[in-house]
Protein backbone atom coordinates (compact mmCIF):
# COMPACT_ATOMS: atom_id res chain seq x y z
CA UNK A 1 0.00 0.00 0.00
CA UNK A 2 1.18 3.56 -0.64
CA UNK A 3 0.71 6.32 1.88
CA UNK A 4 -2.11 8.78 1.28
CA UNK A 5 -0.34 11.45 3.30
CA UNK A 6 1.84 11.87 6.38
CA UNK A 7 0.95 13.85 9.44
CA UNK A 8 3.58 15.31 11.80
CA UNK A 9 2.91 14.65 15.45
CA UNK A 10 4.59 14.75 18.83
CA UNK A 11 3.97 11.70 21.01
CA UNK A 12 5.06 10.01 24.20
CA UNK A 13 5.93 6.34 24.04
CA UNK A 14 3.38 5.77 26.83
CA UNK A 15 3.43 2.31 28.35
CA UNK A 16 6.79 1.59 26.68
CA UNK A 17 8.38 4.10 29.11
CA UNK A 18 9.74 7.05 27.18
CA UNK A 19 10.40 10.18 29.21
CA UNK A 20 10.49 12.84 26.53
CA UNK A 21 8.36 13.71 23.53
CA UNK A 22 9.81 12.87 20.12
CA UNK A 23 8.83 13.96 16.66
CA UNK A 24 7.31 11.15 14.60
CA UNK A 25 5.31 10.62 11.43
CA UNK A 26 1.91 8.99 11.27
CA UNK A 27 1.23 7.28 7.95
CA UNK A 28 -2.28 6.68 6.63
CA UNK A 29 -3.05 3.93 4.13
CA UNK A 30 -6.22 2.18 3.05
CA UNK A 31 -7.89 -0.34 0.85
CA UNK A 32 -11.23 -1.50 -0.53
CA UNK A 33 -12.32 -5.11 -1.07
CA UNK A 34 -15.34 -6.25 -3.07
CA UNK A 35 -16.39 -9.88 -2.65
CA UNK A 36 -18.73 -12.52 -3.98
CA UNK A 37 -19.36 -15.52 -1.70
CA UNK A 38 -21.38 -18.65 -2.36
CA UNK A 39 -21.80 -21.71 -0.14
CA UNK A 40 -23.09 -25.22 -0.72
CA UNK A 41 -23.11 -28.76 0.65
CA UNK A 42 -25.74 -30.23 2.98
CA UNK A 43 -24.69 -28.35 6.12
CA UNK A 44 -27.60 -25.93 5.79
CA UNK A 45 -25.60 -22.70 5.70
CA UNK A 46 -26.23 -21.80 2.06
CA UNK A 47 -26.27 -18.12 1.12
CA UNK A 48 -29.91 -17.24 0.49
CA UNK A 49 -29.60 -13.45 0.46
CA UNK A 50 -27.14 -11.10 -1.19
CA UNK A 51 -23.90 -12.84 -2.20
CA UNK A 52 -22.07 -9.57 -2.81
CA UNK A 53 -20.31 -7.46 -0.20
CA UNK A 54 -17.72 -4.75 0.31
CA UNK A 55 -15.34 -3.71 3.05
CA UNK A 56 -12.95 -0.79 3.35
CA UNK A 57 -10.19 -0.22 5.90
CA UNK A 58 -7.91 2.60 7.01
CA UNK A 59 -4.60 1.87 8.75
CA UNK A 60 -2.69 4.36 10.90
CA UNK A 61 0.96 3.52 11.57
CA UNK A 62 3.89 5.41 13.02
CA UNK A 63 7.28 4.89 14.63
CA UNK A 64 9.88 6.83 16.59
CA UNK A 65 13.28 6.39 18.26
CA UNK A 66 13.10 6.26 22.07
CA UNK A 67 16.85 5.90 22.68
CA UNK A 68 17.02 2.17 23.38
CA UNK A 69 14.94 1.08 20.41
CA UNK A 70 12.28 2.03 17.91
CA UNK A 71 8.65 2.11 18.99
CA UNK A 72 6.04 1.38 16.32
CA UNK A 73 2.25 1.44 16.55
CA UNK A 74 -0.49 0.25 14.20
CA UNK A 75 -4.24 0.88 14.37
CA UNK A 76 -6.75 -0.30 11.75
CA UNK A 77 -10.38 0.72 11.30
CA UNK A 78 -12.72 -1.19 8.98
CA UNK A 79 -16.40 -1.33 8.08
CA UNK A 80 -16.85 -4.64 9.89
CA UNK A 81 -15.48 -3.53 13.29
CA UNK A 82 -17.18 -1.29 15.83
CA UNK A 83 -13.77 -0.30 17.23
CA UNK A 84 -10.21 -0.95 16.17
CA UNK A 85 -10.00 -4.00 13.92
CA UNK A 86 -6.37 -4.34 14.95
CA UNK A 87 -4.34 -2.49 17.55
CA UNK A 88 -0.75 -3.33 18.48
CA UNK A 89 2.62 -1.82 19.30
CA UNK A 90 6.22 -3.04 19.15
CA UNK A 91 9.63 -2.08 20.53
CA UNK A 92 12.45 -3.07 18.14
CA UNK A 93 15.72 -3.32 20.11
CA UNK A 94 17.90 -4.46 17.20
CA UNK A 95 19.99 -7.55 18.04
CA UNK A 96 18.12 -7.87 21.35
CA UNK A 97 14.89 -8.66 19.50
CA UNK A 98 11.40 -7.20 19.28
CA UNK A 99 9.00 -6.83 22.22
CA UNK A 100 5.32 -6.44 21.41
CA UNK A 101 1.93 -5.92 22.99
CA UNK A 102 -0.98 -7.05 20.83
CA UNK A 103 -4.16 -5.38 22.07
CA UNK A 104 -6.32 -7.02 19.42
CA UNK A 105 -6.10 -8.53 15.96
CA UNK A 106 -2.34 -8.40 15.35
CA UNK A 107 -1.49 -12.12 15.57
CA UNK A 108 2.16 -11.21 16.04
CA UNK A 109 3.80 -14.18 17.77
CA UNK A 110 3.74 -17.89 18.58
CA UNK A 111 1.48 -20.47 16.95
CA UNK A 112 -1.16 -17.80 16.26
CA UNK A 113 1.25 -16.10 13.83
CA UNK A 114 2.46 -19.43 12.41
CA UNK A 115 -0.56 -21.75 12.56
CA UNK A 116 -0.48 -22.57 8.82
CA UNK A 117 2.45 -21.47 6.65
CA UNK A 118 1.76 -23.80 3.73
CA UNK A 119 2.17 -22.04 0.37
CA UNK A 120 -1.01 -20.68 -1.20
CA UNK A 121 -1.96 -18.26 -3.95
CA UNK A 122 -4.73 -16.72 -1.84
CA UNK A 123 -6.39 -18.56 1.06
CA UNK A 124 -5.59 -21.71 3.04
CA UNK A 125 -7.34 -24.89 1.88
CA UNK A 126 -9.64 -24.86 4.94
CA UNK A 127 -10.87 -21.26 4.56
CA UNK A 128 -14.62 -20.93 4.96
CA UNK A 129 -15.25 -24.59 5.78
CA UNK A 130 -12.89 -25.53 8.64
CA UNK A 131 -9.89 -24.20 10.58
CA UNK A 132 -6.15 -24.66 11.06
CA UNK A 133 -6.72 -26.87 14.11
CA UNK A 134 -4.63 -24.74 16.51
CA UNK A 135 -5.09 -21.25 17.95
CA UNK A 136 -2.09 -20.70 20.22
CA UNK A 137 -1.83 -17.60 22.38
CA UNK A 138 -4.32 -15.65 20.27
CA UNK A 139 -4.17 -11.93 19.54
CA UNK A 140 -5.87 -10.19 22.48
CA UNK A 141 -3.72 -8.62 25.23
CA UNK A 142 -0.69 -10.71 24.30
CA UNK A 143 2.84 -9.91 25.47
CA UNK A 144 5.22 -11.09 22.75
CA UNK A 145 8.88 -11.47 21.87
CA UNK A 146 10.59 -12.47 18.65
CA UNK A 147 14.18 -12.60 17.45
CA UNK A 148 16.52 -14.29 14.97
CA UNK A 149 19.82 -16.01 15.72
CA UNK A 150 21.59 -16.92 12.51
CA UNK A 151 19.45 -19.52 10.75
CA UNK A 152 17.09 -19.81 13.75
CA UNK A 153 14.05 -17.67 14.62
CA UNK A 154 12.09 -17.62 17.88
CA UNK A 155 8.59 -16.24 18.44
CA UNK A 156 6.87 -16.46 21.86
CA UNK A 157 3.81 -15.04 23.57
CA UNK A 158 2.01 -14.94 26.93
CA UNK A 159 -1.57 -13.96 27.74
CA UNK A 160 -3.69 -14.08 30.88
CA UNK A 161 -7.29 -15.25 30.64
CA UNK A 162 -10.35 -14.46 32.72
CA UNK A 163 -11.41 -18.04 33.37
CA UNK A 164 -10.96 -19.66 36.80
CA UNK A 165 -8.60 -22.62 37.03
CA UNK A 166 -7.22 -24.92 39.67
CA UNK A 167 -3.66 -23.64 39.43
CA UNK A 168 -4.41 -20.03 40.34
CA UNK A 169 -7.05 -20.99 42.91
CA UNK A 170 -4.58 -23.17 44.85
CA UNK A 171 -1.76 -20.64 44.62
CA UNK A 172 -3.91 -17.73 45.75
CA UNK A 173 -2.97 -15.76 42.67
CA UNK A 174 -6.56 -15.00 41.74
CA UNK A 175 -9.10 -16.56 39.41
CA UNK A 176 -7.53 -16.65 35.98
CA UNK A 177 -5.74 -18.94 33.58
CA UNK A 178 -3.04 -18.18 31.05
CA UNK A 179 -1.67 -19.23 27.68
CA UNK A 180 2.04 -19.65 26.93
CA UNK A 181 3.13 -20.16 23.35
CA UNK A 182 6.47 -20.57 21.55
CA UNK A 183 7.35 -21.22 17.91
CA UNK A 184 10.88 -21.95 16.63
CA UNK A 185 11.92 -22.15 12.98
CA UNK A 186 15.14 -22.83 11.09
CA UNK A 187 16.26 -22.24 7.49
CA UNK A 188 19.18 -24.66 6.98
CA UNK A 189 19.43 -24.14 3.21
CA UNK A 190 18.11 -21.67 0.66
CA UNK A 191 14.43 -22.22 -0.02
CA UNK A 192 13.77 -24.52 2.98
CA UNK A 193 12.06 -23.48 6.21
CA UNK A 194 11.22 -25.89 9.05
CA UNK A 195 9.32 -24.85 12.17
CA UNK A 196 7.53 -26.22 15.23
CA UNK A 197 5.49 -24.68 18.02
CA UNK A 198 3.80 -25.58 21.32
CA UNK A 199 1.08 -23.79 23.29
CA UNK A 200 -0.41 -24.54 26.71
CA UNK A 201 -3.70 -23.19 28.05
CA UNK A 202 -4.14 -23.53 31.82
CA UNK A 203 -7.71 -22.20 31.91
CA UNK A 204 -9.07 -25.67 31.10
CA UNK A 205 -7.52 -27.16 34.26
CA UNK A 206 -10.49 -26.62 36.57
CA UNK A 207 -10.94 -29.99 38.32
CA UNK A 208 -9.46 -33.43 38.84
CA UNK A 209 -11.13 -34.55 35.59
CA UNK A 210 -9.44 -31.97 33.38
CA UNK A 211 -5.92 -30.89 32.46
CA UNK A 212 -4.24 -28.09 30.53
CA UNK A 213 -5.06 -27.91 26.83
CA UNK A 214 -1.92 -28.63 24.78
CA UNK A 215 -1.45 -27.60 21.14
CA UNK A 216 1.37 -28.53 18.78
CA UNK A 217 2.21 -27.69 15.17
CA UNK A 218 5.14 -28.59 12.89
CA UNK A 219 5.61 -27.72 9.24
CA UNK A 220 8.14 -27.58 6.44
CA UNK A 221 8.04 -25.44 3.28
CA UNK A 222 10.43 -25.72 0.34
CA UNK A 223 10.56 -23.31 -2.61
CA UNK A 224 12.43 -23.92 -5.84
CA UNK A 225 12.03 -21.46 -8.69
CA UNK A 226 8.32 -20.77 -9.32
CA UNK A 227 7.08 -23.75 -7.25
CA UNK A 228 6.59 -24.12 -3.47
CA UNK A 229 5.69 -27.26 -1.52
CA UNK A 230 4.56 -27.60 2.09
CA UNK A 231 3.72 -30.28 4.66
CA UNK A 232 2.13 -29.71 8.07
CA UNK A 233 0.97 -31.66 11.13
CA UNK A 234 -0.84 -30.34 14.20
CA UNK A 235 -2.54 -31.55 17.37
CA UNK A 236 -5.09 -30.02 19.72
CA UNK A 237 -5.27 -32.10 22.90
CA UNK A 238 -8.27 -30.87 24.87
CA UNK A 239 -7.96 -30.58 28.63
CA UNK A 240 -11.67 -30.98 29.37
CA UNK A 241 -12.96 -34.47 30.09
CA UNK A 242 -15.08 -36.15 27.37
CA UNK A 243 -13.98 -33.56 24.79
CA UNK A 244 -12.46 -34.97 21.61
CA UNK A 245 -8.91 -34.02 20.74
CA UNK A 246 -7.96 -33.54 17.08
CA UNK A 247 -4.95 -34.29 14.91
CA UNK A 248 -4.25 -32.59 11.58
CA UNK A 249 -2.23 -33.53 8.51
CA UNK A 250 -2.04 -31.15 5.54
CA UNK A 251 -0.02 -30.38 2.43
CA UNK A 252 -0.12 -27.92 -0.45
CA UNK A 253 1.62 -26.84 -3.64
CA UNK A 254 1.72 -23.34 -5.15
CA UNK A 255 3.02 -22.25 -8.53
CA UNK A 256 3.83 -18.76 -9.82
CA UNK A 257 2.83 -18.89 -13.47
CA UNK A 258 4.40 -15.47 -13.99
CA UNK A 259 5.07 -12.29 -11.99
CA UNK A 260 1.34 -11.52 -11.85
CA UNK A 261 -0.48 -14.86 -11.69
CA UNK A 262 -0.29 -17.67 -9.11
CA UNK A 263 -2.30 -20.84 -8.40
CA UNK A 264 -2.31 -23.33 -5.51
CA UNK A 265 -3.91 -26.57 -4.34
CA UNK A 266 -4.09 -27.91 -0.80
CA UNK A 267 -5.57 -30.76 1.25
CA UNK A 268 -6.12 -31.17 4.99
CA UNK A 269 -7.32 -34.17 7.02
CA UNK A 270 -8.45 -33.57 10.60
CA UNK A 271 -9.18 -36.63 12.74
CA UNK A 272 -11.58 -36.20 15.65
CA UNK A 273 -10.59 -38.86 18.15
CA UNK A 274 -12.90 -41.60 19.40
CA UNK A 275 -14.55 -41.09 22.80
CA UNK A 276 -16.26 -43.98 24.58
CA UNK A 277 -18.71 -45.47 22.03
CA UNK A 278 -18.30 -42.59 19.55
CA UNK A 279 -16.02 -43.62 16.70
CA UNK A 280 -13.24 -41.48 15.30
CA UNK A 281 -14.19 -39.34 12.29
CA UNK A 282 -11.87 -37.70 9.75
CA UNK A 283 -12.79 -34.39 8.14
CA UNK A 284 -11.36 -34.18 4.60
CA UNK A 285 -10.77 -30.70 3.16
CA UNK A 286 -9.61 -29.67 -0.31
CA UNK A 287 -8.99 -26.15 -1.54
CA UNK A 288 -7.85 -24.42 -4.71
CA UNK A 289 -6.83 -20.75 -5.00
CA UNK A 290 -5.73 -18.35 -7.71
CA UNK A 291 -4.63 -14.72 -7.67
CA UNK A 292 -3.84 -12.14 -10.34
CA UNK A 293 -2.17 -8.86 -9.37
CA UNK A 294 -1.64 -5.76 -11.47
CA UNK A 295 -0.26 -2.74 -9.67
CA UNK A 296 -2.44 -1.95 -6.65
CA UNK A 297 -5.31 -4.17 -7.85
CA UNK A 298 -5.72 -7.90 -7.17
CA UNK A 299 -8.34 -10.40 -8.28
CA UNK A 300 -8.42 -13.53 -6.10
CA UNK A 301 -10.49 -16.73 -6.16
CA UNK A 302 -10.78 -19.54 -3.61
CA UNK A 303 -12.90 -22.70 -3.55
CA UNK A 304 -12.87 -24.98 -0.50
CA UNK A 305 -14.80 -28.17 0.23
CA UNK A 306 -15.09 -30.25 3.43
CA UNK A 307 -16.41 -33.81 3.78
CA UNK A 308 -17.47 -34.88 7.30
CA UNK A 309 -17.35 -31.22 8.23
CA UNK A 310 -16.25 -30.52 11.83
CA UNK A 311 -15.99 -34.26 12.47
CA UNK A 312 -19.67 -35.02 11.77
CA UNK A 313 -20.17 -38.01 9.48
CA UNK A 314 -22.10 -37.25 6.29
CA UNK A 315 -22.09 -33.45 6.70
CA UNK A 316 -20.52 -31.59 3.77
CA UNK A 317 -19.65 -27.91 3.40
CA UNK A 318 -18.50 -25.89 0.41
CA UNK A 319 -17.45 -22.24 -0.08
CA UNK A 320 -16.49 -20.19 -3.13
CA UNK A 321 -15.12 -16.65 -2.79
CA UNK A 322 -14.17 -14.13 -5.46
CA UNK A 323 -12.38 -11.00 -4.23
CA UNK A 324 -11.29 -7.73 -5.84
CA UNK A 325 -8.86 -5.67 -3.75
CA UNK A 326 -7.87 -2.07 -4.49
CA UNK A 327 -5.12 -0.61 -2.28
CA UNK A 328 -4.21 3.05 -1.90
Amino acid sequence: MTNMKKLGLSALAGSLVAFSANAAELSVSGGVELTYVDTGGNKGNEVTGNSYGANSSVTLSGSGDVGFGTVSMTRTLSDTNAGWGSSFQTLDMGDMGVLSFDSTGGALVGIKANDDLLPTAYEEAWTGVSGSGVSGVGSTNVIGYRNSFGMFSVSAGYSQLGTANGESASSGAGAHGSVTDIYVSVSPIDGLSIGAGHAENTSTDVSTTSTDTQQFVAQAVYSAGPASFGYRVAEDNKGAASTASRSVEAMSIAFNVNDNFAISYGVQDTEKEAISTTAAVTEEVTGISAAYTSGAASVRVNHSKADNDNGVTGVDDETTEVSLVLSF
